[in-house]
């Protein structure tokens, strides 16, 4: 990996061995330049109009700045409530988490609807808590169940409605249904920058209130994106460039399962906010790149389609990228300048590709399916056979290991698995664990999520990318359910519209799922593991 371009102690290796063509072009035809004086007539037409309001993440870093004095402020009103909850999905919490892991501060990230993760996190240090809840919309269901759930925790431990209050920081667009809650409230809210799209929101107040009231010197990420922004206009010593073609190229080349390695360099959890990024923002029209999150440089990842890119902070002179492994493409600094380097290369893919990647794909089906569900019932559904602690329904096979190899098999010769666990991040994690077997035995690409924190990620990519999924859905039967104020159903029953909904509309485009559901989470997650790993025997 010789050729390397940089700037801004950002280095990207190996993208001109893939891209060199297609960089040429967009030199050819101003595109870097274009991209960072916001031209909006980059991606055709029909994208015009939304561009013209969703380049503001460009330069938003700058902006930002003007948050700094307010977030010092806040924190010291807030005082004794150090333990900082984040209730956002997508967008919305993926760049804070980033933030926080990778600079080791403690911040709890509720993008979930399940009952006893929820439960769990409330239980905690209850009384020094401040719920950052953030939604670019203010219609987030998740978001606003999670804010009800904690609201009526707080009156229940005795607060007077003012009191609980005080507990919430709420980050949403200006004139948002959530801004007009939180004053109501009593809340301290943010108005978040209204040009930028959520998933290109990393250095806006999204992704820096959160990670500064956890203790993180947001000040120092704005000044990384700061000292690579001159960078991006030009055609050379350009990373942001050297990165988009390479993607585009390989995506148009065929190559458009794009797996991303952390090189354990020091920067935690990029891999999964640049998934969302690259499948929401090119997964439409029938294309796409898939990202597919591997764990470590040596898990299991195969195809001749497959892209292997591998991310880290920034290297020593003279050391080899890729953490012990040989990737297509590596890509390492720091982290205000990685959020600001893959924004642009995304955006730039997406003009090598042919699809606009600031449009707001609709997240509307699978949303409006689960509001059905809830209002009318779940639907009707027998399994096709029971084994042991999990039933499994969608097959015409008869075992476990029958059911997994067939969702396999499903896959060849040119497609991917999804696994989708609508199940607690938290307590039922060795579920993750399937994705690496799966792969190992499949040889295709695999990807796993979380529900619902997928469905504002790869969801869109599922449906609107190309036809070429299979897709295995686990759920898992909830022990004790909770609430959720204010409304008539609970966080157990909202879990499993939403799993529902995603099958519907999955299914509805002719997309093969199959889903296990555990009538007891853990031995549920060892047998199917087991039944996994006797495929390999």
């Amino acid at each position: 990996m010789r050729e390397v371009e940089a700037a801004a102690g950002l280095a990207v290796w190996g993208a001109d061995a893939v891209g060199s063509a297609a960089r040429a072009a967009l030199v050819r035809d101003g595109v870097p330049g274009l991209l960072a004086r916001k031209d909006p007539t980059l991606w055709g037409p029909d994208a015009e109009a939304e561009a013209k309001i969703r380049l503001g993440w460009i330069d938003t870093h700058r902006r930002s700045r003007a948050l700094l004095p307010l977030l010092a402020e806040l924190k010291a009103e807030l005082g004794d409530l150090d333990r900082v909850v984040l209730a956002g999905m997508g967008g919305s919490s993926f760049a804070a988490e980033v933030i926080a892991r990778t600079l080791g501060r403690p911040l709890t990230v509720l993008d979930t609807t399940d009952p006893g993760q929820i439960g769990r996190a409330i239980a905690d240090r209850l009384d020094r808590t401040v719920v950052v809840v953030s939604s670019k919309s203010g219609t987030t269901i998740e978001t606003d169940s999670v804010r009800r759930a904690y609201f009526g925790a707080f009156l229940d431990a005795g607060l007077t409605p003012a009191e609980a209050g005080r507990h919430f920081v709420i980050v949403t667009d200006p004139g948002s249904p959530l801004e007009e809650a939180a004053r109501e409230m009593g809340a301290t809210v943010v108005l978040a920058d209204p040009e930028v799209g959520g998933r290109y929101a990393a250095l806006t107040a999204f992704g820096l209130v959160p990670a500064a009231l956890a203790g993180v010197d947001v000040a120092e990420l704005l000044d990384q994106a700061e000292e690579l922004l001159p960078a991006l206009s030009a055609g050379g010593d350009n990373p942001a460039l050297a990165l988009g073609a390479a993607l585009g190229a390989a995506t148009t080349a065929g190559k458009d399962k794009i797996a991303l390695v952390p090189d354990g360099t020091g920067i935690v959890g990029l891999d999964e906010w640049a998934e969302q990024l690259l499948a929401e923002s090119t997964g439409k029209e029938g294309t796409g790149m898939l990202p597919v999150v591997l764990e470590s440089p040596g898990a299991p990842v195969d195809g001749p389609d497959v892209l292997t890119v591998t991310l880290g902070g920034s290297l020593p002179a003279g050391a080899v990228p890729g953490g012990g492994v040989h990737p297509d493409v590596a890509v390492n600094g720091p982290l205000g300048a990685q959020f600001l380097t893959w924004e642009f290369a995304t955006a730039l893919a997406g003009r090598v590709i042919g699809v606009d990647p600031l449009g707001m794909p609709s997240k509307s089906e699978s949303k409006d399916n689960a509001a059905a569900i809830l209002a009318q019932g779940p639907p009707a559904e027998e399994p096709s056979f029971v084994e042991g602690a999990i039933e499994v329904y969608g097959t015409s096979t008869s075992t476990l290991a029958g059911a997994l190899s067939a969702v396999l098999l499903d896959a060849r010769p040119h497609g991917y698995v999804a696994v989708m666990a609508y199940l607690d991040r938290d307590a039922d994690t060795d579920a993750a664990l399937l994705r690496p077997i799966l792969a190992a035995i499949a040889r295709r690409p695999v990807t796993f999520g979380w529900g619902p924190r997928f469905l504002h990620s790869t969801s869109l990519y599922h449906k609107d990318g190309p036809p070429l999924g299979a897709f295995l859905q686990i759920t898992g039967a909830v022990a004790s359910d909770l609430a959720v104020p204010g409304r008539p159903y609970t966080f157990g029953q909202l879990q499993a519209a939403q799993a529902a909904g995603d099958r519907q509309a999955l299914t509805r485009r002719g997309r093969p799922v199959v889903r296990l559901h555990l009538t007891d989470r853990a031995s549920g997650i060892v047998q199917l593991l087991d039944a996994a790993r006797s495929l390999g025997n």
